[in-house]
């Protein structure tokens, strides 16, 4: 037996005030994002902003339905909003926030595994990865560089993308 282990490195900062100038703007612009959350069952709202390498803002909000399994994460409204408009335009940051009237967020969220795994596929298709900055109203800001702190074992197999001989 081979016992291993797996390190994860993120920043965590005490507000907003603490970022960079862009990373304090994406911040802002996925609270903006928010505003248009459809979330009347879960009542939980979360947006999210990504800025592109030309310095274009793409938003996302999340989208619910009454068939619950029909709603939509922020995360990936705003990536394939990306991939159906701006593909060419590579992705640097990721800002994601949430709230609710329900009770006070303390940390973070993060996003589901299915939003990692569509990060994923993002990262893998520019080739580089996202910087993830996530936080609530008054909690702490955690950033991240790239999707493999939140998913170290992403699923990925190459040979999907090969072509079938034979047929």
């Amino acid at each position: 037996m081979t016992e291993h282990q797996i390190e994860i490195n993120f920043k965590e900062y005490i507000s907003l005030n603490e970022l960079d100038k862009a990373s304090h703007a994406l911040c802002l612009e996925a609270v903006k994002a928010m505003e248009s959350s459809h979330s009347p069952y879960s009542k939980f709202r979360v947006g999210a902003a990504l800025r592109l390498q030309s310095g274009k803002i793409v938003y996302g909000s999340n989208q619910e339905n009454v068939a619950y399994p029909s709603g939509l994460c922020a995360e990936r409204v705003a990536l394939f909003t990306w991939g159906a408009n701006h593909a060419d335009d590579p992705i640097e940051a990721m800002a994601v926030t949430a709230a609710t009237d329900e009770f006070e967020l303390l940390k973070p969220v993060t996003s589901c595994g299915a939003c990692l795994q569509v990060l994923a596929e993002f990262e893998k298709k520019q080739n580089k990865p996202i910087e993830i900055i996530l936080f609530c109203n008054n909690s702490p800001v955690w950033v991240m560089n790239g999707v493999n702190s939140f998913l170290p074992f992403l699923f990925f197999e190459n040979r999907l993308n090969a072509e079938v001989k034979g047929l």
